[in-house]
């Protein structure tokens, strides 16, 4: 199968023995590896309306980060308007959002760069113990969700590995990115090795050797593990890659032993039903030309893994099984998403079950699918399919304009089925065009931004393929081939 939309590095192919990689484009071998993604659409390739449209949802996506970040702590609220509280995993994506923002000039450097050191100050010196109320974590985990103000727990909410994965994440590329002599960008590198070298992964092998979900003061740790493909794939990096609370290949084996290979909408691909697991990872590590032991079997790497879970979502909106309104060759994407409300409503004299909050998704796993479509679906999976997925958020601006894009980018997710006047829990219905959230999401703003600019500049690729801490994870989980064939034989220093 061809490979669309991604670079070619001469010759490492042949180390991995990927031989179905396609040279749709020769990058030289750098130190970094290659810059952004090289394929049938590139942005050199834009038409005026194209980059205007991109550089508009790039810049307004921005600003929902640095408009909405939390005065006090520096942590990003979940959503916004709706006031709830504060998400650890949000904050992961609006410390990526800072250097991205920096580079395109919408804030300078040392903007951008008080604003990161002024985040990790809050985290370093919260609270960390096993009291129910008032601390923001423990074990150098942090809650799920926290309170404004103050960083405290919400609520009985979990202390999440994942949250906080995809918050050191986002550190991490800060570390590497601001590389400055100057003391703010010096204290940003010192505080990001503190916080990540504190948090004790090892903890979490409640059942040897797998890592529980999570944990509370209340029930201790939950009675579930992660196995199988997912999202937390950038949690397994750090946990394998951490120097002194790590764990070993033997979780990363029982994490991988869960996953499901299958056939579905013509693509044959390891499934996970909702996009967003097929792009979180993928946000901070390029997995472009390297592999592990399962792909190397499959003899394609992740990111072609997640192309076509992308053209498979695509094909299953042009099939369109149910019927729903609006889906189409350019107007598609299930992901965990906002949706209308829970219960069944009968639209056009069919009965159809709709949902609030839902992981939706379509794969040979599963699918769960109400006709709600969330633009970040499309939107992170840009780098992996650019020639689908612009097209397709240009044309959900056009076909619904400011119902759908307004002052922070595209709204979390719509549903054009809903089209009956009623009143729904969260946003509102348009009659006769459909349910339109209110709210952005966090967690789904931060793929949009950041895939964008991996696609255009490689931007984080580009600066985490040299963070110390992302290279000994992907080193101990196996991984070898493309970019990290650099740095064989080489000490592992760098950031």
């Amino acid at each position: 199968m061809i490979a669309r939309g991604r670079a070619s590095l001469v010759g490492l192919a042949a180390l991995l023995g990927l031989g179905v990689f396609a040279r749709v484009g020769e990058t030289a071998v750098t130190p970094g590896g290659p810059a952004g993604v090289a394929g049938e659409l590139t942005e050199a390739k834009l038409t005026p309306a194209q980059r205007a449209f991109v550089d508009t949802l790039e810049r307004r996506t921005f600003h929902f980060f640095w408009d909405l970040a939390d005065s006090a702590t520096g942590l990003m609220p979940d959503r916004w308007p709706a006031q709830t509280f504060i998400s650890i995993g949000a904050t992961g994506f609006a410390l990526t959002a800072y250097p991205i923002g920096a580079e395109r000039r919408y804030v300078t450097r040392e903007q951008a760069a008080a604003r990161t050191l002024k985040t990790l100050d809050f985290l370093w010196t919260s609270r960390q113990d096993t009291a129910r109320v008032g601390s923001t974590g423990y074990k150098g985990f942090f809650y799920h969700f926290v309170s404004f103000g103050t960083g405290a727990r919400f609520r009985d909410v979990e202390l999440s590995n994942i949250d906080t994965a995809l918050l050191f994440a986002g550190m991490l590329f800060c570390q590497s990115y601001f590389d400055g002599g100057g003391k703010t960008e010096r204290r940003i590198r010192a505080l990001t090795d503190s916080l990540v070298l504190r948090a004790d992964w090892a903890w979490f092998k409640a059942r040897p050797p797998l890592l529980s979900l999570g944990w509370s003061p209340e029930e201790g740790f939950l009675p579930y593990d992660w196995r199988g493909y997912n999202e937390t794939m950038i949690l397994f990096v750090l946990a394998l890659g951490s120097p002194r609370h790590g764990v070993g290949i033997d979780t990363y084996k029982g994490y991988t032993a869960g996953y499901k290979w299958g056939s579905f909408q013509g693509q044959e691909y390891l499934g996970f039903a909702p996009l967003f697991g097929h792009q979180y990872t993928h946000v901070w590590v390029d997995f472009r030309h390297i592999a592990d032991d399962f792909m190397r079997a499959k003899t394609i790497d992740y990111f072609e893994n997640s192309r076509r879970a992308t053209y498979a979502q695509r094909a299953y909106a042009i099939a369109n099984p149910s019927r729903f309104k609006g889906y189409g060759a350019d107007v598609w994407g299930l992901t965990a998403c906002d949706g209308p409300l829970d219960g069944k409503v009968t639209v056009s004299g069919r009965e159809r079950e709709f949902h609030s909050y839902e992981a939706r998704g379509a794969s040979h796993d599963r699918v769960t699918d109400d006709g709600t479509i969330a633009p970040t679906a499309a939107g992170g999976s840009m780098p992996f399919a650019p020639e689908i997925c612009l097209p397709a958020l240009m044309a959900m601006k056009e076909r619904y304009g400011d119902h759908v894009f307004r002052k922070y980018g595209f709204i979390d997710a719509f549903n054009p089925t809903l089209d009956q006047p009623m009143k729904t829990p969260a946003g509102a219905i348009v009659p006769g065009v459909g349910w339109f959230d209110d709210d952005y999401l966090g967690i789904d703003q931060g793929p949009i931004l950041a895939m964008l600019e991996n696609w255009r500049s490689g931007l984080i690729w580009k600066h985490t393929r040299n963070n110390i801490h992302i290279r000994r994870g992907l080193k101990n989980a196996g991984f070898t081939g493309g970019w990290l064939e650099y740095w064989r034989n080489r000490s592992m220093g760098g950031r």
